[in-house]
């Protein structure tokens, strides 16, 4: 049997009444799907290369082309269908682990779409955004335990370093590497716009962009890629990441192909070896190894910016987190197992992890619990489609919502999910120069800023229609949400009743 021995998912189909041979599909495509038969001043299609990026359905002049799913089928099975079998001939060809990229697509319960909120009516009446003030700032950080006074009766500033947000939304950790100059610059300049934060992920932060540095979060992986004294004092918080939900347990893979000189220069790796992030930090085996280096790392800055623990939602994650608090770290970050990533082994992505949504709810209720929710503040990730998404998981008690796959959907990425390939046809996902000047950061910026502006005053509508008008009010106000279609276990643990209750 011939490696890859199957047929294509996706078949380019062609009009060749509306086709004039110009030939754009044939430059764009960095995959090779599209060549001309030049004798015959026809195009052709090899269909087993397109991974369905819509660049070239998208660019046609004369809309002559579009992608379509293969009906083609193997005899009927419910136990093997297609995609088992073809992802077992490509191992057996190859004896490769699967890579995949971006989040988990398959059909497991997405439990925002199953919490409705609640409105005002007579008693609490709604609150109109456009003529009554609302609040949608964010500050992130550990808050005291109580309000302290000096002899003359004056409150003490005893509040430790904190982020400040115009609304409670943020860029996402995705490396310099992973991801191109331009789609960082992109992130940066709106981040700075917005009066919000872009996460560098662990990557270094490209020199360019240290001018960015009061809208920045750094991070410190277990490879430390990048990671040095000026790297450090040059953003206003540092994120420790002890794990991402595309691949819990796991380290992390950026492919040789994607480390070209600059991102060799920035990582501190060397150009065209791959970068690996070993599976668990070397010197963190405990809650008391991570204190250190949280304190290690606030000692190196001065402790003048918060610090961020960033964990995958787990099973065990509120135990995990209430550790975390008590560590002395400010800022706890969950991302859930439909979080984006450039490259992930195919079945830890798609089987290991929990949704975000349960996870929240149960960090936010141990730490309630447990009298130390003030302690830090609490980012989720994963799975955050639309402001509802924003306003819901607020309402299950995160303070914030970092934002990735979504802030690429507005640069352009069309999900075709082969990030791995290094071959991103929108400019995103590649270090090829050709490819990552079709991303342009003057245009890609706005896009940023219109989508999280457009959030923003739906965040601010949905606020009002609860008759609530500061993002802290809505904060872990379950009250706020109603369940549908979920069983008693699954209401227990989001903390929230049933419609009609």
């Amino acid at each position: 049997m011939a490696a890859f021995d199957f047929y294509p998912d996706y078949e380019v189909v062609r009009n060749l009444d509306r086709c004039i041979v110009c030939r754009v599909c044939e430059r764009q495509c960095a995959n090779g799907v599209h060549s001309c038969l030049e004798e015959k001043n026809v195009m052709l299609a090899d269909d087993s290369q397109c991974v369905d990026c819509q660049r070239c359905v998208l660019l046609c002049p004369t809309r002559a082309l579009k992608i379509v799913k293969s009906d083609n089928t193997y005899k009927q099975n419910d136990n093997w269908g297609k995609k088992a079998i073809n992802e077992l001939i490509i191992q057996a060809s190859t004896g490769s682990v699967l890579l995949s990229s971006m989040g988990n697509p398959e059909t497991y319960p997405i439990y925002f779409d199953k919490l409705v909120i609640n409105a005002s009516q007579v008693t609490n009446p709604s609150i109109d955004p456009l003529r009554e003030p609302m609040e949608t700032r964010v500050y992130l950080g550990a808050k005291p335990a109580a309000v302290e006074r000096d002899d003359r009766g004056r409150i003490k500033n005893n509040l430790p370093p904190q982020l400040k947000l115009s609304m409670p939304m943020m860029f996402s950790a995705m490396s310099y590497g992973s991801i191109s100059y331009n789609a960082h610059e992109s992130l940066a300049r709106a981040a700075a716009e917005l009066g919000i934060y872009y996460n560098t992920g662990e990557g270094g932060l490209h020199e360019d962009f240290y001018r960015y540095g009061a809208n920045t979060i750094v991070q410190v992986a277990s490879g430390r890629f990048g990671v040095h004294k000026d790297y450090l004092n040059a953003g206003s918080a540092i994120e420790i990441k002890m794990g991402q939900g595309a691949k819990p347990g796991i380290g992390g893979h950026l492919p040789g192909r994607k480390i070209v000189a600059d991102v060799s220069r920035t990582r501190m790796t060397p150009e065209g070896a791959d970068a690996i992030s070993p599976a668990p930090h070397h010197d963190i085996y405990s809650i008391e190894d991570l204190s250190q280096l949280v304190y290690s790392l606030k000692e190196a800055t001065e402790y003048k910016k918060p610090v961020i623990v960033k964990i995958a939602a787990v099973h065990n994650v509120a135990a995990i987190a209430s550790g975390i608090a008590r560590s002395g770290a400010d800022i706890i970050s969950i991302d859930g197992f439909r979080g984006g990533t450039g490259a992930a082994p195919t079945r830890i992505r798609d089987n290991v992890g929990i949704p975000i949504e349960l996870a929240l709810a149960s960090v936010d209720s141990r730490l309630r619990n447990e009298g130390i929710r003030d302690r830090v503040s609490v980012v989720v990730s994963g799975g955050i489609r639309s402001s509802a998404d924003v306003v819901k998981a607020i309402a299950l008690g995160a303070d914030c919502v970092y934002l990735g796959t979504a802030a690429l959907l507005a640069l352009g990425c069309h999900l075709c999910r082969a990030c791995q390939a290094g071959k991103c046809n929108w400019g995103i996902a590649t270090q090829e120069l050709e490819l990552v000047k079709r991303l342009n950061p003057d245009i890609g910026y706005k896009r940023l800023i219109n989508l999280m502006r457009a959030w923003k005053h739906e965040i601010e509508e949905m606020m009002g229609g609860m008759g609530i008008n500061s993002i802290e009010s809505l904060k872990g106000n379950r009250l706020m949400l109603r369940g549908v279609g979920l069983n008693e276990k699954e209401l227990e643990v989001l903390g929230v009743k049933h419609a009609g209750q």
